[in-house]
């Protein structure tokens, strides 16, 4: 088996490029999908009837993907190395009567999604992306990049104690986005971006749109050791991910069938058709297995044999607020990635798979760090726990640490794409 090429810097360069055309979940896993095409997967129709041919292939399902590849000589019992990460990024979403305003103002009526620090979206210049759904059931994925949008914060002079009391923001009242002057027109949004996507009036059905900041991401630093850009919470892992199974997918012989999986809706708790909580792993799985001549008894031992790396941002520790950190867990931007680790089954790594993730880290020669959060503090989780406890598969998780999570625009250290890339590497050759 060859070794596959490591990632250096421009892997990084590679993943600005990558979060900065993925304004939405849509986007990122049509992305993903161009770039394992590029490497000779193919996509498969979850209609469709599979055959148990080997090479590369993915399945899209709206905002998640499914991506394997079939070595020669793969069994139908043989195990399964998966890196699963999520696509979608707390935000504001479009309602689904969109068009509302005030006193001369033409606003976006929008819903919070997920976790959002909900500050950052202020005075800031938005852009409009998301997938259209045409009268056909067709999509079409539409990206408004420039400043079409923008929240105003109140001027301090009608907010006095801002500085000393602190923002406080209404969800409903304060995060209307404006976009123009004049009266409220019912339908307008829709038209507006039917007519920039070169759809005829009235073609649309139905839409599922987010603000995104149009700002691109960026080194940051004197040293330029830093990046700063949006959603690296969690596309910085799809990007390592897919970026991981091309590679190994040109390594030639491989002891597990290699795997992606990409999922939305976890940051609003992975209970949807296209999130972790719902059966598409499973079934994607199941049928791979089945498509190769293997029965029940196949798909048991090829589960009991897997394992999977849950990858997803951590905090690294910030230097302002130090005592909300664990005081013995410090880690650190361009420390390497992070093993996540909680026993209350926040994250679902045990010693175990501490193990295999370091086993990984070792032969690719990646240092790596330990989070635990604060024990003062409520820890958060992801899709480990939720595909451990669906599937019966092993799972550790892991990621990257970064500052300002959830905010629009967080902040990683320049190395940490790279390493975390070149350890998915490592854990998927085995």
């Amino acid at each position: 088996m060859s070794t596959p090429a490591r990632f250096d810097r421009g892997h990084t360069d590679d993943m600005m490029t990558f979060l900065a055309a993925s304004p939405s979940p849509y986007h990122a896993v049509a992305n993903a999908a161009a770039r394992l095409e590029k490497a000779g997967f193919r996509q498969v129709l979850e209609t469709d009837a599979w055959d148990g041919t080997t090479g590369g292939k993915y399945v899209l399902r709206g905002g998640a993907i499914i991506a394997w590849y079939v070595p020669e000589g793969a069994q139908a019992h043989t195990p399964f190395r998966i890196v699963g990460a999520h696509t979608d990024s707390p935000n504001l979403r479009v309602k689904p009567e969109p068009d509302t305003g005030a006193y001369g103002w033409r606003q976006i009526a929008v819903e919070v999604y997920g976790g959002t620090l909900l500050n950052t979206w202020l005075d800031r210049d938005l852009g409009l992306a998301g997938r259209l759904t045409l009268r056909d059931g067709s999509p079409r994925l539409v990206n408004i990049d420039r400043a079409l949008l923008r929240v105003p914060q109140l001027a301090v002079h009608l907010d006095r104690s801002v500085n000393t009391d602190g923002l406080k923001l209404d969800r409903q009242k304060h995060l209307q986005p404006i976009w123009g002057l004049g009266h409220v027109e019912e339908g307008d949004l829709i038209r507006f971006l039917e007519q920039e996507t070169g759809l005829a009036q009235g073609e649309v059905a139905g839409w599922d749109l987010m603000v995104h900041s149009i700002e691109p991401p960026a080194y940051l630093g004197r040293d330029q050791e830093l990046v700063a850009g949006p959603r690296m919470d969690n596309l910085l892992s799809v990007h390592a991910g897919t970026a991981a199974l091309a590679a190994v997918a040109e390594s030639g012989d491989l002891p597990y069938i290699p795997v992606l999986a990409a999922f939305d809706h976890e940051e609003n708790g992975s209970q949807a058709d296209t999130g972790a909580d719902g059966p598409l792993l499973g079934n994607v799985l199941e049928r791979s297995v089945f498509a190769r001549g293997g029965a029940y008894e196949d798909k048991a031992r090829a589960f009991a044999g897997t394992v999977c790396l849950s990858s997803d941002t951590g905090h690294a520790v910030h230097p302002n607020y130090a005592e909300r950190h664990d005081p013995t867990h410090h880690p650190r931007a361009n420390g390497g990635p992070i093993l996540k680790v909680n026993v209350n089954q926040r994250y679902a790594t045990d010693g175990s798979g501490r193990a295999v993730f370091a086993a990984a880290c070792e032969r690719a020669d990646v240092p790596w760090q330990t989070f635990v959060s604060n024990n003062a503090m409520p820890c958060g989780t992801t899709i480990g726990p939720i595909t451990a406890a669906r599937h019966g598969i092993q799972t550790v998780d892991i990621g990257v640490a970064i500052l300002s999570m959830h905010s629009a625009r967080e902040l990683c250290g320049a190395k940490d794409p790279y390493l975390l890339a070149n350890a998915l590497v490592s854990f998927l050759t085995g």
